[in-house]
């Protein structure tokens, strides 16, 4: 067909007296033409097979009402478009496109009349039978919606009930008005001209062809593209083109996916590997995180233990944290893990998910796709400086953080605990149990009386504070002041001098100009002995107010002696008291 003649009309049929006038290539055009007349009417007669019944055309110019299709044929035809085709997603067509037909008669101009529904076309009863016999698909539109169904026009008016339709409620039913559909019949009744049509069926075995057909396509390993048709919270449902298949949250990134809606929207079209296919297709897994690199094949290459580094929370259990260090590489932070000071009891106590933490790489288990971390680790093990921060007599400040029934743990800096034994918590009376002078997180001070850094052992004492008869003493006496003294142990160029109760102090003397003493053993004592320190050094005391003395030397001195000595130092902070013997007798 020219150019000029695609905006045209089709031409009106020429007379009679023209034709007999033609020349002889209008003869043998004339011939094609009834010869694809002839096959046409014969097809009307016996309905060909769906396959035989398809033919293909190419568009040659397109109009506001249809298109002219070149059959091949030396002849051709015209596609309307005032009728809809039941699929909607059908392309416009343009110029030069291919087109699959059929066949549905002849125009009052003498074109072929074509379809884009791929069905037979009854013609009377005879091929309606056929048709009913072999369970062959037939074409029709649809012409309205009625009670129950829609009235369809398949050469005679036929009933589809809104069961067989295909359509979910009334609204699709609505929509179907006005369509060219594919249909079955599934009741005839040649006598009463009633006619029942199933469209439904086709529809579903369609959908189990196009089902078939890719999962015939499928095989895993498989990469292949999907649109998302629904999202739950355990994944997503994608369309592989005919077949559902199921992308598990799991599978979406290496990295843990909590929200799969985060990620992905209902129409994404998507990337993905086919990994199982199950039960004859009916479950199919797909993942998309299998397109990347598994990045626990690389982490041995990027961490080492020791290392330290900032994740986010990702999840919390009652054991631990697990911190991702990287997409998908993810370390556990045990609750062991997490302070040097408290026993963390869950970890939601210290962390929350989504918060950025320091941690350090305690091990790494490539094998097993582990990591260990810690956070403690990051601030340093305060028991490495043990010795320098809390040693021995250091008097500290603390917070009770338990009581037990042997003594108080007493938090003295973050991750440093020491233990007050019941018998160090007062001088004052016997305690039975720290609850009966201390209370949780009530503020203390003690002294430090013992460190064992390789235990982690700490030892403090409160009694250790309290004045005692050495501190009264220190505090009331003065240099030079004459005091009387029993003395209790002697030793080379030094004896040690009880003053009072629990008041003990130290004589020394020239070694050079002495002898060494030895000790004495000590007698025992006769009835008329005094019976107290008290009563000795009162006696003492009367014996001197008596009268003189001879001179006293050092060697003299022996132990359970009363004698007379110079107070020659004080020291409060050492509790120290140095004394020499009164050498001018009283």
């Amino acid at each position: 067909m020219s150019q000029s003649a695609e905006s045209e009309s089709p031409p009106e049929k020429k007379p009679a007296s023209a034709e007999v006038s033609s020349s002889e290539p209008e003869t043998a055009a004339e011939e094609s033409f009834s010869d694809l007349l002839e096959q046409f009417e014969r097809q009307q007669e016996k309905p060909a097979s769906r396959e035989g019944g398809v033919l293909t055309g190419t568009v040659v110019s397109v109009r506001d009402d249809g298109v002219f299709v070149d059959m091949g044929r030396k002849s051709e035809a015209f596609l309307p478009l005032e009728t809809r085709s039941e699929k909607d997603d059908d392309p416009q067509l343009s110029v030069g496109d291919s087109v699959d037909v059929s066949i549905t008669g002849r125009s009052p101009d003498g074109y072929l009349l074509l379809s884009r529904v791929i069905a037979e076309r009854p013609q009377n009863w005879a091929q309606f039978e056929w048709a009913f016999s072999t369970g062959a698909a037939i074409a029709g539109t649809v012409t309205e919606a009625i009670k129950g169904g829609l009235a369809v026009d398949v050469g005679v008016r036929a009933f589809m009930p809104a069961s067989r339709s295909g359509g979910k409620d009334a609204s699709e039913l609505e929509k179907l008005v006005g369509t060219e559909v594919r249909c079955r019949i599934i009741q005839l009744d040649v006598d009463d001209e009633n006619v029942i049509v199933d469209r439904r069926v086709l529809l579903e075995e369609e959908k189990q062809r196009q089902r078939d057909e890719a999962i015939a396509r499928l095989e895993p390993g498989a990469v292949v593209q999907g649109t998302v048709r629904n999202i739950r919270d355990f994944g997503a449902f994608l369309d592989l083109g005919g077949v559902d298949a199921l992308l598990h949250a799991k599978d979406l990134s290496w990295d843990r996916t909590s929200d799969v809606s985060a990620v992905l929207s209902e129409g994404d079209s998507l990337e993905v590997k086919v990994l199982k296919i199950e039960d004859n297709g009916k479950r199919i897994s797909v993942g998309r995180k299998q397109l990347a690199p598994d990045p626990w094949t690389l982490i041995g290459e990027k961490l080492k233990v020791g290392d330290r580094r900032k994740g986010e929370v990702k999840l919390l259990k009652d054991f631990g944290a697990f911190v991702a260090l990287e997409p998908g590489v993810e370390g556990l932070v045990h609750v062991s893990e997490m302070s040097w000071a408290r026993r963390v009891r869950h970890p939601r106590d210290l962390l929350k998910v989504g918060e950025f933490v320091d941690v350090v790489v305690l091990d790494i288990n490539t094998a097993d796709q582990r990591i260990s971390l810690g956070i403690k680790q990051v601030l340093g093990d305060p028991w490495e400086r043990i010795g320098e921060d809390f040693p021995v007599g250091k008097v500290v400040a603390g917070t009770v953080r338990n009581l037990t029934k042997f003594g108080a743990f007493v938090e003295i800096a973050e991750g440093i605990e020491g233990l007050v034994h019941v018998s160090d918590l007062t001088a004052e009376r016997r305690v039975n149990h720290p609850s009966e002078v201390l209370k949780i997180d009530q503020k203390i001070q003690a002294a430090v009386v013992e460190i064992a850094p390789p235990k982690r052992r700490l030892k403090l004492s409160i009694k250790k504070l309290e004045p005692d008869g050495q501190d009264s003493f220190i505090q009331e006496a003065k240099l030079g002041d004459t005091v009387t003294g029993r003395v209790v142990k002697v030793r080379r160029g030094q004896a040690t001098i009880e003053l009072g109760e629990g008041v003990k102090a130290i004589c020394r003397w020239d070694e050079s100009a002495e002898e060494t003493a030895s000790e004495a053993a000590e007698s025992p004592r006769s009835a008329q002995d005094v019976s107290s320190l008290g009563e000795m050094l009162r006696s003492a005391w009367q014996a001197g107010a008596g009268g003189g003395s001879r001179s006293a030397r050092p060697e003299d001195l022996k132990r359970g002696q009363v004698r007379s000595f110079k107070i020659t130092a004080l020291d409060a902070k050492s509790r120290s008291i140095d004394l020499n013997l009164d050498m001018s007798g009283s």
